[in-house]
């Protein structure tokens, strides 16, 4: 695989006749930063629950802070994996792409991680769950509408496709191209290079799926241009990019340490105890750090900023180990003969980190407060859902049934569409809400709240 073709800043939407060079002094892969960043999918996210329901009188991380820091810390690994391509492989670089892996990497993992998240719905995972599990529980009013792989999509609902739908799609009165990412940066999130009928839980790849059927085509030319290797032609399915790696690392390396932080916050974990952890994480992977580190520490009287030095300091070392690793097994990521996520493989090494594991299942992700949200969400969303989708397959319409579309926003609208192109219109809308935007129109769609003009 040539490292001269792994990145590309051609974008999605229509092509210029000059590459679509600008005199704008940032490069392509900065503007793709900057175009998440002021996007109003990415602004939603503050009101998107990550793990603990917001808002609150302590404050936690939501989507939004949550992909920033992911960001954050992808833009050093970014950095530190562009320097070693770059070096170890000099003799094989061009001019430009000499400058892009010095220059640019880093730009591109940290784009990729602030829109990481942007296609998961409200409520936090459980508003994948809330979609697909009504496609299930209607498959027999609903299912003859599709084809076997459109079904797979629905029933499957999956944020990664998702996102890949909410970055390039071009809704009813909007650009061509969404948001017009570079194709490496879309190729960069793409931790599940499949469509839904190849979905594998067993094989780290296919767990999930990357596309919907709608955005087949568009990843297609993606992964063409991005130099993605095919691994099964029907159903499609790639292997991952090799900038795939350090954006998922992010990710794992942000909610594992930084939930604590939250739960510490929340008074879930005792002070003690949330110490305890993080030092046995130092002792475990930077030894020779600990002393300094408990020094530091005693000299901190503020708990909170106990926690967050530490947390600081367990995320630094979590990055020099993920480059390790990315180096020590770069030829095998880049012919895509790589098949376990690089956290894991510290964690297994790990006791601390599995440490950390098993407190988040058992009293973070199991809190009464999480899974209350959780299944707040599941029934809002279900309920919305239920509002839009009938109505909308339907040819005939009662008046009421018209009623009910009328709140349906015209962009999301595609009255001579296909019912998956209609139906993936309503799901556009319904995964876009925050989720107090979902609340309050289902509050008012079932009469608890009625009266009020927005």
């Amino acid at each position: 695989m040539s490292l001269n073709e792994l990145y590309t800043a051609r974008r999605t939407g229509p092509q210029y006749p000059n590459g679509n060079k600008t005199s704008d002094n940032r490069t392509a892969f900065q503007r793709d930063y900057d175009r998440i960043i002021f996007s109003s999918a990415f602004r939603r996210l503050q009101n998107k629950t990550q793990v603990f329901p917001l808002p609150g009188s302590v404050f936690v991380h939501n989507r939004l802070t949550h992909s920033l820091e992911v960001s954050s810390v992808g833009r050093s690994l970014g950095t530190l994996a562009g320097e070693f391509i770059a070096q170890k492989y000099a003799s094989q670089l061009d001019a430009n792409s000499q400058e892009f892996y010095r220059y640019s990497l880093h730009c591109v993992i940290s784009a990729a991680c602030l829109c990481h998240d942007i296609g998961n719905p409200a409520f936090g995972h459980s508003g994948e769950d809330a979609i697909a599990s009504f496609f299930k529980e209607n498959e027999i009013q609903l299912k003859h509408f599709f084809s076997e792989k459109e079904w797979a999509d629905l029933v499957h609902f999956e944020g990664n496709a998702n996102a890949i739908r909410f970055l390039t799609q071009q809704q009813n009165g909007k650009s061509e191209g969404g948001l017009m990412l570079t194709h490496s940066t879309l190729s960069a999130i793409a931790k599940y290079p499949c469509e839904a009928i190849a979905s594998n839980t067993k094989i780290l790849h296919r767990k999930k799926f990357g596309f919907f059927q709608s955005e087949k085509n568009i990843f297609q030319q993606v992964a063409q241009n991005t130099l993605m290797q095919i691994e099964n032609p029907k159903p499609l399915i790639y292997k991952r990019h090799p900038f795939v790696w350090l954006v998922e690392a992010a990710d794992d390396i942000c909610y594992n340490i930084i939930d604590m932080e939250d739960a510490h916050r929340l008074h879930i974990i005792d002070h003690r105890d949330c110490m305890d952890i993080f030092l046995a994480l130092v002792k475990e992977l930077d030894n020779e750090s600990l002393d300094k580190t408990k020094s530091k520490i005693d000299k901190i009287s503020d708990k909170n900023d106990k926690v967050g030095y530490l947390r600081a300091k367990s995320i630094s070392i979590l990055v020099k180990k993920i480059i390790e690793l990315y180096e020590n097994n770069f030829e095998a990521i880049l012919g895509g003969n790589f098949s376990e996520a690089l956290f894991n493989i510290v964690k297994t090494k790990s006791q601390a980190l599995q440490a950390i594991e098993r407190f988040s299942t058992q009293y973070i992700y199991n809190n009464s407060a999480v899974v209350e949200i959780e299944n707040a969400g599941y029934n809002v969303l279900s309920e919305l859902l239920r509002h839009f989708v009938f109505p909308i397959l339907k040819s005939e319409k009662s008046n009421a049934e018209k009623k009910a579309l009328s709140l349906l926003p015209e962009q999301f609208q595609y009255e001579n569409g296909t019912p998956y192109e209609q139906v993936l219109g309503v799901l556009d809308y319904i995964s876009g809400m925050t989720d107090n935007y979902a609340t309050e129109l289902y509050r008012k769609i079932k009469g608890i709240e009625i009266g009020k003009i927005r």
